[in-house]
């Protein structure tokens, strides 16, 4: 049976209606004696922190609203569940240190983005951009001899940089096609890698240079800011394909248009250094490149498989059983 805690869960009308759907927020009220909602668009930062502190609630229930957490907390905070990604918005190392436990959505989303890394290559390899515009130009009947060179995905060699929830979902769904898997990340241990059947490049080089599709998914910290540059990208044979559905920082974007222009690889982007993507942007005006606005994932009809991994992980707290996707200093550090 579930022990008494008390809930505080911070959370939008708009989040809850999409996240925590009946009966998910039911299932969360039924958690706890002590459950409190606020809408913090319903208050000031100030007044938000004298009501967090009066309440004191041993669990936060936090979302993409919720207002970052000073660096004293109220003296039973225990646990911030939090529904969606990064945790940076919310929570500090120093926190995480001071032994507060925190999990995220973990990967309860990744097959979403996994889906439309899956989207853009195929959309790429058979020139989808182009003929999005040219079918529905009035006048012009563009037919295929005009613009004739899609191409399958079948056996086609995929590098993948980084290696986490959404690589192997990418990893799973490519199955069907058959194709060749190399990965790219320094926690992509010889074990792991055999047990999704992938194989190992032995540098970042080794990876773009030897395969026909690279898919970006490295995440965005220090170290991998910009670590794409046009070097990288030139090494990306004529007739491959370039997919960023990670983290639009982690790659060089005036170098990716310079490489774009060429039109000797084919792109597909969802995620932007800039966001929302200027509308003069050069990226906009190019056929071969397909444009997404950062809707990888989660899409609206799987928020939530978010909010039920939160009930899971809330219930697995009252239980005193272990959590699912906590996050550590050492996974702090490493995420986005």
């Amino acid at each position: 049976m579930p022990r008494p805690v008390s809930f505080l869960a911070v959370l939008t009308p708009t989040e809850v209606r999409e996240f925590l759907p009946e009966p998910l927020l039911s299932q969360v009220r039924a958690l706890s004696p002590e459950f409190r909602l606020i809408d913090p668009l319903a208050t000031n930062e100030a007044a938000f922190a004298r009501d967090f502190a009066a309440m004191n609630p041993e669990v936060l229930l936090g979302c993409w609203k919720t207002p970052l957490l000073a660096e004293a907390l109220p003296s039973r905070l225990r646990y911030v569940c939090y529904i969606t990604g990064s945790v940076k918005r919310l929570v500090t190392r120093t926190h995480l240190e001071r032994g507060l436990l925190v999990t995220n959505w973990g990967g309860s989303i990744s097959r979403t983005v996994a889906e439309c890394a899956l989207f853009h290559m195929i959309a790429c390899l058979r020139n989808a951009a182009h003929w999005a515009v040219a079918m529905h130009q009035p006048g012009v009947g563009a037919w295929k001899n005009s613009y004739s060179d899609a191409r399958s995905l079948f056996s086609r060699t995929v590098g993948i940089h980084g290696f986490g929830p959404v690589a192997r979902e990418l990893v799973a769904l490519l199955k069907p096609w058959g194709c060749p898997v190399t990965v790219f990340a320094p926690d992509a241990t010889a074990d792991l890698a055999r047990a999704h059947g992938v194989e190992r490049a032995a540098s970042l080089e080794t990876l773009f240079s030897e395969n026909q599709i690279i898919v970006e998914l490295a995440p965005l910290i220090p170290a991998t800011t910009g670590i794409i540059d046009e070097k990288m990208l030139r090494l990306i044979r004529p007739g491959g394909v370039f997919i960023n559905v990670g983290r639009g920082a982690v790659v060089d974007e005036a170098a990716l248009l310079r490489v774009a222009r060429e039109g000797k690889i084919a792109i597909g982007l969802d995620v932007y250094t800039e966001e929302p993507l200027p509308a003069n942007s050069g990226f906009r005006t190019l056929p071969a490149v397909s444009l997404t606005p950062h809707i990888a994932g989660p899409t609206i009809d799987r928020y939530p498989d978010a909010g039920a991994f939160a009930v899971k992980n809330l219930r697995a707290y009252a239980e005193d059983r272990p959590l699912e996707a906590v996050i550590t200093p050492e996974v702090y550090d490493f995420s986005t």
